[in-house]
């Protein structure tokens, strides 16, 4: 029976490669999880923090907390997520996650209370860790290796096209209430995204195919032999710990990540309360931002797969620490839409830089694992800004000394991509060894 199953789920892989790589339907599905995950809830949480901070006055700092604690699950579940990503492929893994991310946000729509609403949120941020980024990322990386970092930036635009949900999001806020909305939030959770992770599938080599839909001439016997996978040069978790170019990169992108997480929780709170632009119009900021984010995602991933990769991204790391400086000090809406200009093309073109690097470096075998180690890190940057953000804002008032601290940080971290450098596998240094 299990025989005929796997049969039956090669064909239809088989099927729809007919005249397109099945990778590119693994793209197209994953660009739809993704705004589904950011634009319903990720990007959109400013909104939620603004319109529930009137009702129930919690402070800010305890909405930042709740997003925190969200990064801190996140980073959590990475190396197990990661080892189930590598055991049991991603559909299943995804398929859970959406159903645990649309029960999650039925739930939240119920909340009265600060704990019900920690709770709710992290059973929310479970689902989406397992349904969003990093499965989709993982799966990318397996079925593209020339054309790694332009498939993942198309993937990116997901996020993308999520950030330009966020005034519609506001809308229904503004119209229907913050529980009509994520009510009907779960429910379009469950019935768009359980059938999108059904696409999702582990590795082309256990459907006869190559990476980047390479040709194999069946009738050349070296070739079909090749078609399995030789990771013998791939790294393993604990070698890839060994390396400094492990660490570099993880505190790289914890660091870029700072912005990322201070924007998406205060940023619309900031134009609100210290530039007094309505709920409306700092959603319409984030969208373009967000708009621009699309452009640097695309253009990162053309760029990705031509120019190293460590320059592009501490390029990018320049250009956010400048970005929320910017919205810190401004006192015109063209410093607005600068920081959203700036800010969108550099977390646009660094966001789809950071798993390519890493496959670029430790290869397939243990990705997903790697990756999950890694996020222990990356998340005490998405926790750390905006706790501080939200922390100083309470203790002075406005959000101006928090940001520009977070930008010359940000800023600083350009270095660690810079000292990054692909390492060399322990197997392949000792073939290369003298002889005694």
């Amino acid at each position: 029976m299990k025989e005929e199953l796997s049969l039956i789920s090669t064909e239809w892989v088989r099927r729809r490669t007919s005249g397109l790589f099945y990778g590119w339907w693994i793209v197209a599905a994953g660009i739809w999880i993704q705004a589904i995950t950011t634009g319903l809830l990720m990007q959109a949480f400013g909104s939620y923090v603004l319109v529930m901070q009137q009702e129930f006055n919690w402070s800010r700092t305890a909405f930042s907390v709740a997003f925190s604690a969200q990064q801190a699950e996140s980073g959590l579940l990475g190396p197990i997520q990661g080892w189930m990503l590598d055991k049991w492929g991603p559909r299943m893994v995804m398929t859970i996650g959406m159903v645990i991310f649309g029960i999650g946000f039925l739930a939240f729509s119920q909340i009265n209370s600060l704990w019900t609403f920690y709770a709710t949120f992290l059973l929310m941020a479970v689902g989406v860790s397992m349904a969003g980024f990093k499965s989709i990322g993982a799966t990318v990386v397996n079925w593209f290796q020339k054309r790694r970092s332009s498939a993942m930036g198309i993937v990116h635009v997901g996020m993308g096209l999520g950030g330009l949900m966020v005034p519609a999001v506001a809308v229904s806020l503004s119209t229907f209430g913050w529980r009509a909305t994520a009510f009907g939030s779960g429910i379009l959770v469950l019935v768009v995204g359980i059938p999108l992770a059904q696409v999702f599938r582990h590795t082309p080599e256990q459907y006869g195919l190559r990476p980047d839909g390479e040709i194999i001439d069946e009738t050349d016997e070296a070739a079909v032999k090749a078609i399995e996978y030789d990771d013998r040069y791939d790294f393993s978790p604990r070698q890839a710990l060994r390396t400094s170019a492990f660490w570099f990169i993880s505190f790289g992108h914890a660091l870029g990540v700072l912005v990322v997480g201070t924007v998406m929780v205060h940023a619309v709170v900031h134009m609100n309360e210290s530039l007094g632009y309505s709920l409306t119009r700092g959603a319409s900021v984030i969208a373009l931002l967000t708009a621009f984010s699309i452009f640097g995602n695309l253009f990162g991933g053309f760029l990705g797969d031509r120019l190293n990769k460590q320059y592009l991204a501490a390029g990018c790391m320049l250009g956010s620490g400048f970005a929320i400086i910017m919205l810190g000090w401004a006192s015109a809406f063209w410093m607005v839409l600068l920081f959203a200009v700036v800010q969108g093309i550099a977390h646009g073109v660094r966001g789809v830089l950071m798993m390519p690097i890493r496959a670029d470096f430790f290869g397939r075998r243990s990705f997903a694992t790697i990756m999950g180690l890694s996020g222990l890190i990356v998340m005490f940057g998405m926790m750390g800004g905006p706790i501080l953000a939200g922390l100083m804002a309470d203790a002075i008032g406005d959000y101006q000394l928090a940001f520009t601290i977070l930008g010359v940080v940000v800023a600083s971290g350009s270095l660690l991509f810079l000292l990054a450098r692909k390492p060399e596998h322990p197997r392949r240094r000792q073939q290369t060894r003298p002889a005694a």
